[in-house]
C-alpha cells in the first residue's frame, strides 16, 4: 500500500511539474512567409495595392501586428518576388486568420482587384509558403532598432539546410544551447526572429532574418561575428560539425508601407 502511495505522488510531482514547466515556458510564435512571384510591374503594383489598402489593414484589425513587406534588392527579372513576412502568436491564430478576414467588409472592398482578378489576369504567377516555428530561445519576433533610411536598409533572410534531421537538429541546438544568438546582439545584428521551418519546400532547416541600416554595415558587422572567439569556439566543437549542407542568404529592402 505504501509503494501504491508513493508511485501516485511520484506521478502527481510529474504531472506538476510538467504544468509548471509549460505554464513557465513563453508561448513560441509561428511565422508564416508568402512569397508572391510575378512577372512584371502591372502585377508588382497590383500586389503593393492589395497588401498595402487591403492584407496588412485586414491583419492588424485581426491582431496581427507587426507584418513585413520586403523586396529583393537585386529582383530576377525572371522570377521577380515580394516577400509578406506574418507572425502568428498560436498555431490558430495561423490557421483562422485568413478565413476570419473574409468576412471583413473593407477588406473585401479595398481588396477587390485582387480578391476577383480574372484568370487570364491574375496579380501573380503563384504564391510560395513556408511555416516556421520560433526558437525556444527566442521565442518571438523582435522589431530591429534602425536609425538609416528605410530605403537604404539591408534585411537579410538566412536559410541553412541540413544534409539529415540530426545534422539540422544539431545546427539547432548550435543557435539554442551553443547561444549562437548571443553574437548576433553582440554586434547589433537586430535579428528579427529565429526559426525552424515546419513546412516547406527545403527541408530539414531553418531561417531567421537580420537587419542593416546599409549594405556596408550589413559587410561590417558580418566581418565582426565571423571572427568572434566564441563563434570560432563553437565552429570547432565536434557536435557541431557539418551541420549545414546548404545555406543561402536573400537581401531585401522594406516597401514603403512595411511595418518595419
Amino acid at each position: 500500500m505504501k509503494l501504491h502511495r508513493s508511485s501516485v505522488l511520484i506521478c502527481l510531482s510529474l504531472i506538476l511539474t510538467s504544468a509548471l514547466n509549460a505554464w513557465a515556458a513563453p508561448a513560441r510564435y509561428y511565422y508564416q512567409f508568402k512569397i508572391y512571384h510575378f512577372k512584371d510591374a502591372t502585377q508588382e503594383g497590383r500586389l503593393d495595392t492589395y497588401l498595402q489598402n487591403a492584407y496588412l489593414p485586414a491583419l492588424h484589425k485581426a491582431g496581427v501586428k507587426n507584418v513585413g513587406v520586403f523586396k529583393p534588392i537585386k529582383q530576377d527579372s525572371l522570377d521577380r518576388k515580394i516577400y509578406v513576412f506574418i507572425p502568428y502568436p498560436t498555431w490558430d491564430a495561423l490557421e483562422s486568420t485568413d478565413q476570419k478576414i473574409l468576412k471583413d467588409q473593407a477588406y473585401l472592398n479595398a481588396g477587390k482587384d485582387y480578391i476577383e482578378a480574372a484568370y487570364n489576369n491574375p496579380p501573380y504567377t503563384r504564391i510560395e509558403t513556408i511555416i516556421t516555428r520560433a526558437f525556444i530561445n527566442a521565442p518571438e519576433p523582435n522589431l530591429p532598432n534602425l536609425t538609416g533610411k528605410k530605403a537604404d536598409r539591408v534585411y537579410e533572410l538566412r536559410s541553412y539546410e541540413g544534409a539529415t534531421e540530426k545534422l539540422h537538429a544539431s545546427k539547432v541546438k548550435m543557435f539554442n544551447v551553443g547561444d549562437e544568438m548571443a553574437i548576433f546582439k553582440k554586434y547589433d545584428m537586430n535579428g528579427v526572429f529565429y526559426s525552424e521551418v515546419i513546412a516547406g519546400v527545403h527541408m530539414p532547416n531553418l531561417m531567421y532574418m537580420t537587419t542593416y541600416n546599409t549594405k556596408q554595415d550589413n559587410v561590417d558587422k558580418w566581418k565582426q561575428f565571423g571572427s568572434d572567439p566564441q563563434f570560432v569556439a563553437l565552429g570547432k566543437m565536434p557536435e557541431y560539425q557539418h551541420n549545414v549542407s546548404k545555406g543561402e542568404s536573400f537581401f531585401l529592402y522594406p516597401a514603403d508601407y512595411s511595418d518595419f
